[in-house]
């Protein structure tokens, strides 16, 4: 029989088969939820130790692997990455919702990641403190303001040091701000397998950044006609080929997936290769994109 088994959250089949079940399950639903605490985007890390979510509210959890048999996730770190902003040019409230989240390679023991919701996008740098300074001659151990005057002689002059911390602090600082590229809201974000650029796409334009520069990006792909009355589908979102730098996809509203070589030419309007399923209805959310991805390559390469 087939269908959905409310016990495991999976499908209900003969018992000798495989039963799928929730492993762990983060928030009920038994809760009063509130917009802002609507989840609005999910990211694993390279090796899956870290798991990253936004929501609507403009919030990032990470959630870190335990190191026991059962591998659950515990949280991490919490932080705010984008607050509601007002366009007066435009008179257009921007929300601050998380659209997209991409991990960076791990180098060291600091984590990265890019965060996006409609027109800004961040670099965060998440990292552990596990020592403060201590020592100062401005303030005592309890943070009072210590008098000058009794600093007379050069045994009273401390010198500042690092002390190791009881509970081990995680901090997100914001390392870069990447705006003001993109007129229409950003659907997608992917980071490129150089470790160095990454692709951010709206309704109708494409652009490639470096990571070291916010000032400026290029334009890869843009699809606006002279009239916008003669518009006929939109980008819904981009994505870079795993392994080969050259090479990146986007999708579009008609259920067009195309393929772009950026050997070719610097403006990619012109694509490789165009993928259409003339049976399929035409998609309304880029995640779709995910599931053709495998074949998309196998196909254009």
């Amino acid at each position: 029989s087939s269908g959905i088994n409310a016990e495991y959250g999976g499908p209900s089949i003969a018992s000798n088969d495989l039963q799928w079940c929730f492993s762990q399950v983060k928030g009920t639903v038994e809760e009063d939820i509130t917009d802002a605490d609507i989840i609005s985007t999910v990211q694993f890390n390279h090796d899956g130790e870290f798991l990253a979510t936004g929501d609507k509210g403009g919030r990032v959890v990470i959630f870190q692997k335990d190191l026991g048999a059962k591998g659950e996730y515990s949280v991490y770190s919490t932080f705010q990455s984008h607050e509601p902003q007002f366009d007066y040019l435009k008179s257009l409230e921007i929300e601050e919702k998380i659209n997209e989240i991409q991990w960076l390679k791990r180098q060291n023991n600091n984590l990265f990641l890019l965060s996006t919701n409609d027109k800004t996008i961040k670099l965060w740098k998440v990292s552990e403190r596990r020592y403060r300074l201590d020592g100062f001659n401005l303030y005592d151990e309890y943070g009072a303001q210590r008098d000058l005057r009794s600093i007379n002689t050069s045994d009273k002059l401390r010198i500042p040091h690092l002390v190791p911390v009881n509970e081990l602090t995680v901090e997100a600082t914001p390392k870069k701000l990447y705006d003001k590229a993109h007129m229409y809201h950003i659907n997608s974000i992917s980071l490129n397998s150089d470790d160095e650029t990454y692709l951010s796409a709206d309704d109708l334009r494409i652009n490639l950044w470096h990571l070291d520069s916010t000032t400026e990006c290029y334009n890869v792909v843009d699809i606006k006609p002279v009239n916008m009355e003669e518009l006929t589908e939109v980008i819904t979102a981009a994505k870079f080929h795993p392994q080969h730098c050259n090479y990146f996809v986007y999708s579009s509203s008609k259920g067009t997936i195309r393929l772009c070589d950026m050997r070719a030419q610097a403006l990619c309007d012109q694509h490789a290769k165009s993928m259409l399923n003339i049976m399929m209805k035409p998609f309304r959310s880029y995640r779709r994109v995910d599931a053709w991805h495998d074949t998309i390559f196998e196909i254009g390469l």
